[in-house]
């Protein structure tokens, strides 16, 4: 199995840019949110009043970029794809943010559903985005976010299909790891979510639902990013939906925390 740094490795040297979902599947992924100092306490109160989508798992001081979850890291090269958002409107999409590094960024690491995804593979839930081989499946919803002074906007979420016999297990399961966004928000019906089309994400890819299959939502890290866009922020950072910040700590040494 390919250890998180050779695949930072790749990374790095521009070798890998699709979704880190299935990669290095035992060890901690993580949401990448990127904001000027001046931003970052209110940022850090938003993830405070919205645990269950942006449960934080490490924050680095400002200017720096190594992450202490994984040695040698660079989080201006290590994430897979990176979205620049300006004024609210997203102006690019890169694979580094060298040039666009300021000595006062403040960098926070949001725990991700890729994480419990393996722990439920194992369980014998199986994920369909993994076995189609697609990007999970994101939507944004009408449930609003606790804002704060600067950030608002509204809740996103990650849909699973899960067998109708395994439902209550896979939320079992994943209620016991708060850190990677716990239990789901929703089951079923996704019009109550304001969601009208699930061939249709905001973000990720579709994926095929069976008939004995019911539409499983968790919370999602890509909420910071509707919150980019609602509240204009002059600049922020993040990772294209899906292209995680790969760790070096295992989902058991991180569980035992």
């Amino acid at each position: 199995m390919q250890e998180p740094k050779e695949l930072r490795k790749k990374i790095r040297e521009g070798a890998f840019h699709q979704p880190t979902s299935g990669y290095c599947p035992s060890y901690v992924q993580a949401n990448v949110v990127i904001v000027p100092k001046q931003y970052a306490f209110d940022f850090f109160l938003f993830a405070y009043r919205n645990q269950q989508a942006c449960p934080l798992i490490d924050v680095l001081d400002a200017g720096e970029y190594k992450s202490r979850l994984a040695i040698g890291s660079d989080i201006r090269t290590d994430v897979p794809r990176y979205r620049v958002y300006q004024n609210g409107e997203l102006v690019n999409e890169l694979s580094t943010i060298h040039d666009l590094w300021q000595d006062d960024m403040v960098t926070f690491l949001i725990g991700c559903s890729f994480t419990f995804e393996s722990i439920l593979i194992d369980e014998g839930i199986p994920l369909r985005h993994v076995e189609e081989n697609k990007n999970v499946a994101m939507y944004v919803t009408n449930r609003p976010t606790d804002s704060t002074a600067v950030f608002h906007g509204p809740l996103v979420v990650s849909m699973r299909p899960i067998h109708r016999d395994l439902v209550k297990k896979a939320g079992d399961i994943t209620a016991q790891h708060p850190n990677m966004h716990g239990a789901p928000v929703h089951i079923g019906d996704p019009s109550e979510l304001g969601i009208t089309d699930l061939s249709s994400p905001d973000f990720g890819e579709a994926v095929t639902i069976k008939e004995d299959e019911v539409p499983v939502f968790w919370a999602c890290g890509v909420t910071p990013q509707m919150a980019a866009v609602q509240s204009k922020l002059p600049l922020m950072i993040t990772h294209s939906p899906g292209h995680m910040f790969v760790t070096d700590v295992t989902n058991e040494e991180f569980l035992k925390k």
